[in-house]
């Protein structure tokens, strides 16, 4: 019974645990190609030098230290939002949530190797790669389904709504 009560609270830290995924996946080639555009190049070509010449618990602080300087920006968010500056307050928080995972996607990039030096963080870094592959198999037959409902592929009301909708858009279409 507690484990069918628990189900849908594990698919939505599912799906909050895979929007970070694809955030990560998904901002790691822009800051890359952000690199390339201004000569942040050179500065990571200089970090990766001197990640390399640390310890790698040293190389610990060089990846946690830039994500503080956005902590006071997602509390200016939150400000706003108890203020109830709705607009400024959401776009505050997404641009720090962005920025934080690209800057942490860009310094993961250099120090990971270090990193993964220690065997602690290695066992943490392949339990959060097992818990991305386990949400992914846990919402990815709710993905299907969504596609499904989407495509109108069936023979359900909704399918059969979805194919009337289609059908009235290219109409609407054609007669322009």
């Amino acid at each position: 019974m507690l484990r069918r009560l628990l189900q849908p609270v594990w698919v939505l830290l599912a799906i909050v645990f895979l929007i970070e995924a694809w955030l990560w996946d998904h901002l790691e080639p822009i800051v890359a190609k952000v690199v390339a555009a201004i000569p942040l190049a050179r500065f990571k070509q200089w970090l990766t030098e001197r990640v390399d010449a640390l310890s790698p618990a040293m190389t610990l602080v060089v990846f946690a230290v830039p994500v503080i300087p956005l902590f006071p920006l997602k509390l200016v968010g939150l400000w706003l939002l108890a203020h109830e500056y709705w607009t400024s307050a959401v776009f505050t928080i997404v641009f720090a949530k962005l920025v934080g995972v690209g800057v942490t996607a860009f310094v993961f990039d250099v120090t990971r190797a270090k990193l993964l030096e220690m065997h602690w963080f290695e066992r943490i870094y392949a339990l959060v790669l097992k818990i991305r592959a386990k949400a992914a198999e846990l919402v990815d037959p709710i993905k299907r389904r969504i596609r499904e409902l989407i495509a109108g592929d069936g023979e359900g009301w909704s399918s059969r709504t979805l194919r009337l909708i289609q059908r009235f858009r290219k109409s609407v279409h054609q007669a322009r």
